[in-house]
């Protein structure tokens, strides 16, 4: 079969989530046509730098970070008595999570230059950027599938990578943008109220960076939320290395709903008043000043 063939069918096939979930989620909260055609090409542009550096190990292999997890394959972790696992398989996609959630994160910041101007723009975005990352990353798999082992055995992998994995993207970037806006738009108010109710493992991990009464409150906002998004992705994959998949359905079911309690208690911080629209909490890392419009452009 023409190889041409193959990569407009692998196109084609990776299309049809990208239009389902992006329907789903833009409806939710419309934004600039312009603006989410952007962050979605950026979103799916950002695979290819984490190509490069694999592509890289032919030459440099001292950059194979992966083979950090190698020297850990005979250390295993007991979490009951009928489950075991490698440290290494922790340490493998702790990486890959650590990884492509940074390029879906680095997609949105490109884009925020005075664009988000409150939570929901955040949650917004970054689930447009997961879109196009899961987008070219379908692509890719759809290909290979299809190169390797013919159209055939294409059907269970589309079902699956459109129904679990695409929609696993968009919720790890979705949670990371609550927090992200939670970052640059909570009040003073409540800002305080979040740092008084504090759970166990984000005082453990101040503890741990050291965050003083000086950090500026985003930092620890962001850090927490990329660190609960590598957490959960590399959580998915290893339900699928292990073969669990019968965790995936529970899993994402649980994060749907933390996503939706996010979504809810944001809007309680702001009938309360807690959250800022349209300005910042902090200088915009770019401008160096408050960000605060006289104007607000028409959406396009």
């Amino acid at each position: 079969m023409p190889q041409t063939v193959q990569i407009i069918g692998s196109v084609i096939l990776a299309t049809i989530p990208a239009l389902f979930w992006g329907y789903i989620f833009y409806k939710k909260s419309p934004e600039g046509k312009k603006l989410t055609l952007l962050t979605f090409l950026l979103g799916a542009l950002s695979v290819f730098p984490i190509l490069l550096y694999k592509y890289s190990w032919n030459y440099l292999p001292w950059m194979n970070a992966f083979k950090l997890a190698d020297n850990y394959k005979d250390d295993i972790i007991g979490f009951s008595n009928a489950v075991t696992l490698p440290l290494s398989i922790i340490i493998t996609f702790m990486i890959v999570g650590a990884i492509e959630e940074n390029m879906k994160f680095s997609s949105v910041k490109i884009v925020d230059d005075d664009e988000i101007k409150n939570v929901d723009d955040s949650i917004e975005f970054f689930i447009v950027a997961a879109l196009g990352f899961a987008f070219t990353e379908n692509i890719l798999y759809f290909y290979n599938i299809w190169v390797m082992q013919g159209a055939t055995n294409l059907l269970l992998p589309f079902l699956f990578r459109s129904a679990f994995s695409t929609f696993a993207h968009l919720l790890f970037s979705g949670l990371l943008g609550y927090y992200y806006g939670i970052a640059h738009f909570a009040k003073p108010i409540l800002q305080e109220e979040i740092r008084a109710n504090r759970r166990h493992w984000t005082i453990w991990l101040h503890k741990i960076f050291n965050f003083r009464g000086e950090k500026m409150f985003y930092e620890e906002k962001l850090l927490e939320g990329l660190l609960l998004a590598i957490g959960l992705h590399a959580l998915f994959n290893i339900f699928l290395e292990m073969n669990m998949t019968f965790m995936i359905v529970p899993f994402l079911i649980g994060g749907y709903l933390t996503l939706n309690y996010l979504f809810a208690k944001k809007e309680n911080h702001k009938a309360y008043g807690k959250l800022l629209t349209y300005v910042r909490n902090h200088p915009h890392p770019k401008s160096g000043v408050y960000f605060e419009r006289d104007s607000i452009a028409v959406k396009a």
